[in-house]
């Protein structure tokens, strides 16, 4: 029984110590993409190989991934900015040409969310790959199965609304179980195709 208790607890802590080193490689703001790549990185260790080191393992993944993946973390973070304004203005708008932009620019951030939780989960999953083959990956993972790719947004809308109940739960757990989906998800995949 203690045993199996541990084996929870693990379930639980793993990700919210990915979260927190996480959380301390966003100070840089445009950092974000290698950070979550890293988390992919670190949880993919502790599913596969049992490494329980998860907070050092994300800089340890950090190190390998901010070179290839900075220059596009910060095109996507000016890309985020300039969407979350469009957004803001639209919604202010009550044409039906608006409400079309508007709805246009959601599905625009639908796309890049799950297509970014997507390369993080490619780019953690085969840490010494080149960038092209991450961004193949991710796209195929993303965007060839509409069941894939719903769950891989589903789980990035959904970790952080219900970990609102634990406190700094969406800081922590909000984009570590999105990542932690995408692997279980990748992993299935990989069992059908092969």
């Amino acid at each position: 029984m203690t045993r199996r208790a541990l084996d929870w607890l693990g379930w639980l802590a793993s990700p919210v110590m990915a979260g927190a080193a996480f959380s301390i490689l966003c100070l840089g703001v445009v950092t974000w993409l290698p950070a979550l790549a890293a988390v992919g990185f670190a949880l993919n260790r502790w599913r596969i190989d049992d490494d329980t080191r998860v907070f050092t393992g994300v800089f340890t993944g950090w190190r390998r991934y901010w070179r290839p993946l900075l220059p596009h973390s910060i095109l996507l973070t000016v890309a985020a900015v300039i969407a979350a304004s469009n957004l803001m203005f639209l919604s202010g708008q009550s044409d039906p040409l608006s409400l079309i932009l508007f709805m246009i620019h959601v599905g625009l951030v639908a796309a890049g969310v799950t297509y970014h939780l997507a390369l993080a989960v490619a780019a953690g999953r085969d840490p010494s790959g080149a960038a092209s083959s991450w961004r193949r990956t991710a796209f195929g993972l993303a965007f060839t199965s509409v069941p894939r790719g719903t769950a891989l947004l589903g789980a990035a809308i959904a970790a952080p609304v219900f970990s609102l109940v634990v406190p700094a739960g969406p800081l922590l757990l909000g984009t570590t179980v999105p990542v932690l989906v995408g692997l279980i998800v990748a992993d299935h995949t990989e069992r059908a195709t092969s």
